[in-house]
């Protein structure tokens, strides 16, 4: 009898390790609305709530299939640039990576979209201005509150990277 009630526990034993070693781990949490998923090339998964995503971007690979030598990639607008006012005068415009624009005349801020191999500046005060690549140089097309992308420019000036680094 004792040797049964031994022989069991060593059984039970076993087996609760044999359980806790091999048991399948839970599988990844699925995703729940309002969440985006990644999944890595390893296997791993991340997830990350959509409140606190801004914008999400595909750059690499994708944006340099899609860019032929004439269209500058988003990189390369990244910086600091030269550009005229239209009666002579110059004033900075720097270009953030996460979107942000500044600009020296009048201090103001702004916001940047990178569309067509273009640089689309939206300012505070509802002006916009465009830099864009004509032939070899780059050039600043500037609109007033109101105008579209596509109205004609209130005046067109050279625009000039002091910081290019292509990206």
């Amino acid at each position: 009898m004792r040797k049964d009630i031994v022989a069991a526990g060593v059984v039970l034993i076993f087996l609760s390790a044999l359980s806790g070693g091999f048991a399948k781990t839970a599988p990844p949490a699925k995703a729940v609305p309002g969440t985006i998923v990644l999944v890595f090339k390893d296997g791993h998964r991340q997830s990350f709530n959509l409140a606190d995503i801004a914008r999400v971007e595909f750059t690499g690979a994708a944006e340099a299939a899609a860019a032929s030598p004439d269209v500058p990639t988003r990189g390369r607008f990244f910086g600091k640039w030269v550009v005229g006012e239209g009666n002579g005068d110059t004033f900075l415009i720097t270009l953030k990576d996460d979107g942000e624009a500044l600009r020296s005349l009048g201090d103001l801020h702004g916001k940047w979209t990178y569309v067509n191999g273009e640089a689309r500046i939206t300012w505070d005060d509802g002006a916009q201005d465009v830099i864009r690549r004509a032939g070899s140089k780059f050039q600043k097309y500037a609109y007033s509150a109101g105008k579209s992308f596509t109205d004609t420019p209130d005046n067109v000036t050279s625009a000039v990277n002091t910081t290019p680094k292509p990206i």
